[in-house]
């Protein structure tokens, strides 16, 4: 079998969900704490981003978070006071384990020992705000697309989730491409 062969369980499952109905809350609310820092390195004055009087002028009902940040807002912890370690290896270039740190991966896909983010989009349908606290449902596998690159041989998976806020109005539809790859 060739090593584009073994990705074939994986490009068979595209269309299927492996979120299995689990709701990932964001480690924190939205907060102007942690929206002022995300502001500031960017130096992005947009008053709408910290002037509630002007948010509300342009019919916001209250600050609104950057779309840029709503991945910060929807991120799990990588670690619980009171957990496990998250870094459970002292191997160079080790990663953490758990929720916050799992790969995007099917469990069909051949051993891979390496991976990164190649591609990021979201599509937005309602604006966060301060005080919002997001979650994110559903990972369903959009493409799988076997590829040797200069990195090594491995596939680009393409998967795609929701984003709600706490009254459950969906406020955007993440898609997330990885590359998992044994590296060449």
């Amino acid at each position: 079998m060739s090593w584009e062969d073994a990705w074939q369980p994986v490009i068979d499952a595209v269309g299927r969900d492996f979120g299995e109905g689990e709701v990932i809350e964001g480690a924190d609310a939205v907060d102007a704490s942690a929206l002022r820092r995300f502001l500031e390195p960017l130096e992005l004055d947009c008053p709408l981003h910290h002037d509630a009087d002007v948010a509300r002028e342009h019919g916001y009902s209250g600050v609104v978070a950057p779309f840029s940040s709503y991945f910060t807002f929807v991120a799990p912890p990588v670690w619980r006071p009171g957990g496990p370690s998250a870094f459970v290896s002292d191997e160079r270039n080790a990663l953490p384990e758990g929720i916050a740190a799992r790969r995007f991966a099917t469990g069909l896909e051949p051993p891979c020992s390496g991976y990164f983010a190649a591609d990021f989009e979201l599509e937005l349908f309602e604006p966060v705000v301060l005080g919002d606290r997001l979650s994110r449902t559903g990972l369903r596998l959009v493409k799988c697309t076997p590829k040797e690159t200069s990195v090594g041989r491995g596939a680009f998976m393409t998967w795609e989730w929701e984003v709600r806020n706490q009254r459950s109005e969906l406020v955007a539809c993440f898609r997330n491409t990885m590359y998992l790859y044994n590296p060449g």
